[in-house]
């Protein structure tokens, strides 16, 4: 006999594959409000800034009270202000409100530490311990629900904009990874992309194998469209190579000529530096080309890491590359930037200083972290992208994650930042 919460899965499930992709989200968050008498649920958006939610609505209305709208779709921002909105998703913890005539709960949704947003519930009473357990899981199922329908509409997309992309931005998104935080057993990383005013062809990338974690960050030498498309020739070749199986020097090897043949303008040059963390081992490979050199935080000191120098890809055809190993242990910090986050006006940042303060927070929350320092110097409006990318390393690999609703349970309760 099936259990009543096997019931409740599938009922979402079946919510969520009747409804069109748009409407999945609200299928299913309808089908949990129903069981658990709620007069209002809504989904939250985490937006692109990183600094506010947005509440995603289709509602025939004529006055959005400042909302975007877009048709029948209505984006409300809502900023982040110290509000318990805020601290539900930065701490990844559920959050529950005495009203006046009800209660609120506002649930993370999250999945391996990415935190898409929150699901926000209004109930008639206080939810019992069950009730809330029911409203984590179903939470939990909205990141998958996200994830699956995103592919097919452009909704959640058009919701976390909440500044219009120019094209070079539209070019420079569809370079990143599909989730900026990824939590495991034995690692958890967190990039972060902060856009200058005209795109500087920053990127990130990573993915995970079974016993290797591929990690990247690369500058676009210039800025705009050009700058945009000799990073989509670096990103696809780094990516093409790495799925064939290369090892870092053959990744370099081939990106370097293909952005030298390739690239629009001529002596245009893509910085990068590469990295494959042997999961079992600890051992990371790492190759240096033409980039800020990056940063190993250890026992909260934060020292470069001094790797053999390279040529930037595609500035000489002929060029040769070198890697080096490095053996991290349990407690490292793994800073990968761009040179937007150490020159021009950010270089009155002291960044060995503020990594050193910030080793206890979650790398998602540490890359906020310093891209507020980046802008609080050199913003609003930044003259160069500024890119980071976190590792920390715990060790234990294929040991199962402690998880709480897609975060992790030993991690998911962060400071938060003044």
């Amino acid at each position: 006999m099936q259990s009543s919460q096997g019931r409740a899965l599938a009922g979402m499930l079946d919510a969520a594959e009747a409804a069109s992709p748009v409407e999945a989200v609200e299928a299913v968050t309808r089908e949990v409000g129903v069981a658990l008498g709620a007069s209002a649920v809504s989904f939250l958006i985490a937006d692109f800034s990183g600094r506010a939610l947005v509440r995603l609505a289709h509602v025939p209305i004529d006055d959005a009270g400042g909302s975007r709208r877009h048709g029948g779709e209505v984006a409300t921002v809502l900023p982040f202000d110290g509000s318990l909105a805020e601290q539900a998703l930065r701490t990844q913890t559920v959050q529950v409100v005495a009203r006046s005539d009800d209660w609120m709960v506002l649930a993370p949704v999250t999945e391996r530490g990415e935190a898409i947003g929150l699901l926000e519930m209004v109930l008639p009473e206080e939810p019992s311990a069950q009730a809330l357990g029911e409203i984590t899981r179903t939470a939990h199922a909205l990141a998958f629900v996200v994830i699956a329908n995103r592919r097919h509409t452009d909704l959640f997309e058009w919701g976390q904009r909440t500044t219009p992309f120019t094209l070079s931005a539209e070019i420079q998104r569809r370079l990143l990874p599909g989730a900026f935080t990824c939590e495991a057993s034995a690692f958890t990383l967190s990039g972060w992309l902060e856009p200058a005013a005209s795109i500087g062809g920053d990127t990130f990338d990573y993915s995970l194998g079974r016993d290797v974690l591929h990690f990247s960050v690369t500058d676009a030498m210039g800025h705009g469209v050009a700058s945009a498309l000799t990073a989509t020739l670096g990103v696809g070749s780094l990516r093409n190579t790495r799925r064939r199986g290369a090892e870092l020097v053959e990744q370099a090897d081939v990106a370097n000529a293909a952005v030298a043949e390739h690239a629009g303008v001529r002596g245009s040059y893509v910085t990068a530096v590469l990295g494959r963390l042997d999961l079992r081992t600890g051992v990371c490979a790492m190759l240096n080309a033409g980039h800020v050199p990056p940063l190993l935080v250890r026992g909260g000191e934060a020292q470069p890491l001094r790797l053999p120098g390279n040529f930037p890809l595609g500035m000489f055809g002929a060029a040769e590359f070198l890697h080096e190993e490095i053996t991290l242990q349990p407690g490292d910090r793994l800073v990968v930037v761009t040179d937007g986050m150490v020159e021009r006006n950010a270089a009155n940042v002291d960044l060995p200083a503020v990594l050193g303060s910030i080793s206890e927070l979650h790398p998602r929350e540490a890359v906020r972290a310093l891209a507020d320092a980046v802008l609080e110097v050199g913003g609003p409006t930044l003259a160069d992208d500024a890119t980071l990318l976190i590792i920390d390393w715990y060790g234990g690999h294929g040991e199962d994650r402690r998880t709480s609703a897609g975060a992790d349970l030993e991690r998911a309760s962060v400071a938060l930042l003044g």
